[in-house]
């Protein structure tokens, strides 16, 4: 049997085998009793290393940190499921809850991280000063964080609107938080251009009045078919403007945005059952407003695809083999209303808190559930080793064993 001793690799930098174990003490005896019967019958079986096969443990914990700094420098803020999105998504939940505390408790040991709690009692970590200046050892322009993390009261907000940006990525999509888009837009915008401060302009009536707005999203992400998905983040229950920018939001699906992308499903997440509830009560108020309306080029209808799902259809004019034109419904989007999973961040790996690991990725919720019809969602591959590298600073297996012996 091959034996590792902690003692001699250095610190935080276990293996994936390790940190099962961690995480379910008895698993090593189930393993050992299986070995066991294996070897009676005559049969070897390999032993799975996954990515410590071509990886060190030491350069995998180095990339593991830098990874995980390079994501607060980025939101400035983050909490520990963040780091289990973006270096271990291809996990189940426990064990990339696991292998993210393990990550991060060693980034605070090491001073580069700082933890805080913020006023509704959530544990957040900023960069420190030691932590940038480790970034920039690797190449990272950074600035510590810690000062501006002290000033949040409650981040929620921000905090689960870059969850669901992660989410995306690990799905493969480009996404921006909304400083991100804000950058974004200015970028696009041309030198003598003043640039835009909204997404997408919409008309909202609101008290009998009609007006302008500019919208931008919580979050937003780049889909393989070219269009935007759009989503929004509800922690309270929306008020009579907020439920008129929504209506008119979900009336422009179809149309095109200040990114030069045309928004093709709106997303809104809700923190609780109540919120939930209400945004689908003003969907369906919606949708019986639109279904009366009469049929003309241009008008968009919602129509309920299920319980959670909305299908918008877009009245366009098509052209006939004789000449004539006539008025036809296209899809032009969805709109899908789900619930935030506040429970995720409060599991307890030894099982006390009592709350469920659904909703994790293997489930296909995140960052949404795809509508009826359309495929699943791929699955999330490690991004700390894609396949094993045949040359670079990441260790081959003969390298991690002579780096054991050391």
């Amino acid at each position: 049997m091959h034996h590792v001793d902690n003692a001699r690799l250095p610190e935080g930098a276990r293996t994936d085998a390790q940190e099962a174990d961690t995480a379910c003490p008895g698993a090593h005896l189930l393993a050992a009793t299986a070995a066991h019967a294996s070897r009676s019958q005559g049969q070897r079986q390999p032993v799975p290393r996954g990515i410590t096969a071509w990886v060190g443990a030491w350069p995998l914990q180095q990339a593991i940190w830098l990874r995980s700094l390079t994501l607060v420098e980025r939101f400035r803020v983050i909490r520990t499921i963040d780091v289990a999105v973006h270096c271990f998504a291809e996990r189940p939940f426990k064990a990339a809850l696991s292998a993210a505390q393990r990550a991060v408790r060693g980034l605070v040991k090491a001073g580069l991280l700082a933890r805080y709690r913020t006023d509704r009692f959530m544990t957040v970590y900023g960069l420190t000063q030691r932590g940038a200046h480790w970034l920039e050892d690797r190449g990272v322009e950074a600035s510590a964080s810690v000062r501006r993390v002290t000033d949040m009261t409650n981040p929620e907000h921000r905090l689960w609107a870059q969850f669901l940006v992660l989410c995306a990525e690990a799905r493969g999509l480009q996404a921006w938080t909304e400083p991100e888009l804000l950058r974004a837009l200015a970028e696009r915008a041309k030198s003598n251009e003043e640039p835009a401060q909204g997404v997408l302009l919409v008309h909202a009536v609101t008290s009998r009045k009609r007006r302008r707005v500019q919208l931008r999203p919580d979050a937003a992400a780049r889909e393989p078919d070219g269009g935007l998905t759009w989503f929004e983040v509800d922690r309270s229950a929306r008020g009579s403007d907020r439920a008129a920018t929504l209506r008119a939001l979900v009336l422009s699906v179809g149309a095109p945005t200040a990114l030069g992308l045309p928004l093709r499903r709106v997303v809104i997440h809700t923190r609780t059952e109540r919120i939930r509830q209400r945004v689908l009560a003003s969907l369906a108020a919606v949708a019986v407003g639109t279904a009366a309306v009469g049929l003309a080029e241009g008008r968009r209808r919602l129509l309920p695809k299920g319980e959670r799902c909305f299908e918008v259809l877009l009245t366009v004019k098509q052209s006939l083999a004789d000449g004539r034109v006539r008025l036809v419904d296209v899809l032009a989007g969805h709109v899908l209303v789900h619930e935030l999973p506040v429970w995720l961040p409060r599991v307890r790996l030894d099982g006390r808190s009592g709350h469920s690991t659904r909703g994790w990725f293997g489930d296909n919720v995140l960052p949404y559930a795809r509508p009826p019809g359309t495929l699943p969602w791929a699955s999330p591959q490690s991004p700390l080793a894609q396949s094993p590298p045949a040359q670079g600073p990441f260790s081959r297996p003969h390298q991690c064993n002579a780096h054991k012996r050391r």
